[in-house]
């Protein structure tokens, strides 16, 4: 599976507990959720052109 793909997924997985503390009214958590979802927000721009690479090349690449 995709690199790109691998790394958004432990992004959100680890973004997980300063949700639930942005949620209980924690400040400081709501800035680092906002930066973990930029961060999601690049890594999946990287993983739709990767997937256009993909298309485009007519299958997998190593």
């Amino acid at each position: 599976m995709s690199d790109f793909y691998n790394k958004m997924i432990e992004t959100l997985e680890a973004a997980r507990a300063d949700v639930e503390r942005a949620e209980d009214g924690n400040k400081a958590a709501t800035s680092r959720v906002r930066k973990a979802m930029q961060e999601v927000k690049n890594l999946a721009q990287d993983v739709r052109k990767e997937m256009l690479e993909l298309r485009d090349s007519g299958g997998r690449q190593s």
